[in-house]
């Protein structure tokens, strides 16, 4: 089959969400891109089941992360923010730690596009996908045009395929 029938066949696959903004400084009133993941999640037609917004915080990440991934009424995990290089940052290590299976080329097309849009600052994103307990799991940077672009470019055209193809066998 082709890629082509491949997204036709995926196309109108709603995917039960879970939002989790990690910022040591935005509350619920300014967590401007946990909102937008919200909006693009929804004008697609998918479910947000839940939505948090902790500290940038290893443990409390990594126990929120162990809970989402055991519900089985959430078929995706988009985290956004700490994804940079200050000490802060640590939502990559958690992350790293629960993926079974990585999708390189989130990381890699992110970067790309990121690049033509911010020039060499996007080196210093570690955006990264992949599959943990038979979960979509995506870290995207915190900032809103960063949401944005991973969202529209990436995540959301090839949503339904990749859930598709989680779930066949």
């Amino acid at each position: 089959m082709s890629y082509q029938e491949h997204q036709t066949q995926s196309r109108g696959q709603s995917a039960r969400c879970a939002i989790i903004t990690l910022s040591d400084t935005r509350t619920a009133d300014t967590d401007t891109s946990g909102k937008k993941i919200f909006t693009l999640l929804q004008e697609q037609g998918h479910t947000i089941a839940e939505t948090h917004l902790i500290k940038d915080d290893p443990m409390q990440l990594r126990a929120l992360l162990d809970q989402l991934l055991m519900t089985k009424e959430i078929d995706v995990i988009l985290t956004n923010g700490g994804t940079g290089i200050s000490r802060r940052d640590q939502t990559i290590h958690v992350i790293e730690e629960v993926i079974d299976t990585p999708l390189p080329g989130f990381g890699e097309l992110f970067r790309m596009l990121s690049y033509q849009q911010i020039g060499s600052g996007a080196m210093l994103s570690r955006a990264l996908g992949g599959i943990a307990k038979g979960k979509l799991l995506f870290a995207m940077p915190g900032s809103t045009g960063a949401v944005e672009l991973a969202m529209t470019k990436l995540i959301l055209p090839e949503l339904g395929h990749l859930l598709r193809e989680l779930l066949k066998h």
